[in-house]
């Protein structure tokens, strides 16, 4: 004799089926943040950035959630004699929002003719000169 199971009652023995405990019953909380780093060491070593200027510029221009000044704790920014550390609390935070307020700051010292942000890294930038040349050197360049 064959029976046939009706759909109720596949359920109702399903509710008494119990998992097995995962073995990772303890859950930490992890804050995950996300470090960018600003090299400024050829600028700074001639004298033409201030380390100082440009770590208040970031702090008092950085958003965050539509926020400016960007919230305590939402945003940590370290300062060395030529870099700068900016660590975001929130993982989303974009490490291309650092790259244009550091153009901006650049543009607002009248610097962006003469100093470029260049990746250099997975988390960072570097501030380097532009390579200009010369008169001499533009010349032996025509006559070859």
């Amino acid at each position: 004799r064959t029976e046939t199971l009706s759909l109720n009652a596949i359920y109702s023995t399903s509710q008494y089926i119990k998992m097995a405990p995962s073995k990772n019953t303890k859950k930490t909380a992890k804050t995950a943040s996300k470090k960018v780093t600003v090299d400024c060491k050829a600028p700074v070593e001639d004298k033409v950035i201030d380390v100082a200027s440009f770590e208040k510029f970031l702090k008092d221009k950085i958003k965050v959630n539509n926020k400016c000044p960007a919230p305590a704790g939402a945003v940590d920014i370290t300062r060395s004699s030529d870099s700068l550390k900016v660590v975001f609390m929130n993982e989303n935070a974009s490490k291309r929002y650092i790259k244009y307020l550091t153009k901006k700051y650049l543009k607002k010292q009248q610097l962006k003719d003469y100093l470029r942000v260049i990746a250099a890294g997975k988390n960072g930038y570097k501030i380097v000169y532009y390579k200009h040349q010369t008169n001499d050197e533009a010349d032996e360049e025509e006559d070859e």
